[in-house]
């Protein structure tokens, strides 16, 4: 008997997880469960985080969370729980497979079978945001390579388990040198310890639309997390309906599974949501958890439930469909096809693999670092960057120079277009002249010097490089 932790969540979340736990019995799963309250009650009775310290140790203590679409209140200063629990308990990994229902749930691409893979705890994710100036918001984008490290061999060892055969990888390294061109570099490291499994990589904007048009072209596809998110709702949605999918998220002790849906408060207590993506996050569970030929039971009789034409709303169409069902009702009618094999959709095997287990992340050798010179952030609200730079210029040491200024990341001085829209948020990099070098000291300096001239410094970036190799973007013409 394995006990798990559930939370019925907001909105549909109650109906969904009722009608789950309903098949789940039914089934035979050697199941308990804790459950916990979490989303809109906990956070509109004061509490910010949207969960009490009481229910997270309920889920560290059983390490499984299957969880119902919660709803996050709008306004500011309420965190994303569902980001919060994935960041605080590990759950690097989240896995969302998107196949084909076809002939009886509609898409264009009736051959697909897709795992999306994404990275699950950094990227834009880590929500460090400010405001700079009047004019400019910024976001950190973090990117560490035992993150990438990570997901990527996740991805490998995922589709070597699956016996899948091919590894994708999305990023924008065309543009994000530094961030994304470290999810690839480790990508193609890693890759060489797989060479059974076929890899490629795509910038993310044409991968996007290959997956859109034409997904039977991949198999596994592993992305950092925005793209990762926003790819995986596409794949789901064109496999079918968004509504029908689940996800897992995996870390190296605890788990958590959940529909890909939200909590539908629209139609919340009205008996027709579909608890399909809850139920198949539950069948990915049962797999977590070893218990394979439940697992495989309720698979076999959802697919059959679904050849049957026995559809709720969302998913029903005339000519195809049979029957229009309430949420209790579908999940009657999977109960009374349990132990039945589809006959046209594809059966699935009892499958036990051997566990994922990756080995302990063990931290390169330190690099040699050596300090390049600053980016210096003013907030000046003047439009003629020469003038910037004559203020910049009386700052400055006979041992450093303005090697140029931009705005929004394009360069305006020197050589600017007076067709360049500026707004108040200016980059100016100082480096050391030809033979100098720049010390801590000097950006302190040049800090104490710009409060005394009155230019409103909002943030430097030290610029390094590491084993000799430049560490920081370049402007253009540098």
């Amino acid at each position: 008997m394995t006990t798990i932790t559930i939370a019925k969540g907001d909105g549909i979340g109650p109906e969904i997880m009722d009608a789950t736990l309903t098949i789940l019995k039914a089934a035979g799963a050697s199941l308990q469960y804790d459950e916990i309250t979490i989303g809109e009650k906990v956070y509109l009775a004061g509490n910010k985080a949207g969960i009490a310290d009481d229910a997270w140790q309920t889920i560290i203590k059983n390490k499984v969370f299957l969880k119902a679409p919660i709803t996050t209140p709008q306004g500011g200063g309420y965190k994303s729980l569902n980001v919060s629990t994935r960041k605080f308990l590990g759950l690097y990994a989240n896995i969302r497979p998107c196949k084909s229902l076809h002939p009886f749930v509609f898409t264009k691409h009736p051959t697909m079978d897709v795992v999306i893979i994404r990275e699950n705890e950094e990227d834009l994710y880590a929500g460090i945001e400010h405001q700079q100036t009047d004019e400019v918001v910024q976001c950190l984008k973090l990117i560490s390579r035992p993150g990438c490290e990570k997901i990527i061999r996740y991805a490998f060892e995922y589709a070597q388990q699956q016996g899948r055969k091919k590894v994708s990888c999305f990023t924008k390294d065309n543009i994000m040198k530094q961030t994304d061109g470290l999810f690839h570099q480790v990508f193609n490291e890693v890759a060489v310890e797989y060479p059974h499994i076929i890899k490629e990589h795509l910038i993310v904007d044409i991968g996007a639309a290959k997956l859109a048009a034409t997904p039977e072209e991949f198999d596994v596809v592993v992305m950092p997390n925005l793209y990762g998110d926003i790819l995986s709702d596409v794949a789901a949605q064109i496999s079918g309906s968004v509504g029908m999918a689940g996800s897992a998220n995996i870390g190296n002790t605890c788990a958590m599974f959940e529909a890909i849906h939200g909590s539908a408060p629209d139609i919340a207590m009205q008996n027709k949501a579909n608890p399909s993506g809850l139920l198949q996050a539950a069948v990915m569970m049962l797999h977590h958890v070893g218990q394979y030929e439940v697992a495989t039971t309720i698979q076999h009789a959802w697919l059959t439930t679904i050849e049957k034409g026995i559809h709720t709303v969302d998913i029903y169409k005339e000519g195809v469909s049979k029957q229009c069902v309430t949420t209790a009702a579908f999940a009657e009618a999977v109960i009374a096809h349990l132990h039945q094999t589809p006959t046209v959709l594809p059966a699935v095997s009892v499958h036990q693999p051997l566990p994922i287990q990756l080995p302990i992340y063990e931290r390169k050798q330190a690099m040699k670092k050596q300090l390049e010179g600053v980016d210096l952030f003013v907030h000046w609200s003047g439009n003629d960057a020469s003038m910037l730079a004559s203020k910049i210029a009386a700052i400055i040491s006979q041992t450093q120079q303005l090697v140029m200024i931009t705005n929004r990341g394009i360069k305006v001085w020197p050589n600017g277009f007076s067709e360049t829209f500026c707004t108040d948020h200016w980059r100016c990099r100082i480096q050391p002249v030809a033979g100098a070098n720049m010390l801590m000291v000097d950006i302190i300096s040049l800090l104490q010097k710009a409060l005394v001239a009155g230019i409103d410094i909002i943030k430097t970036e030290n610029l390094y490089s590491f084993d000799g190799k430049q560490a920081f973007s370049l402007g253009q013409g540098q």
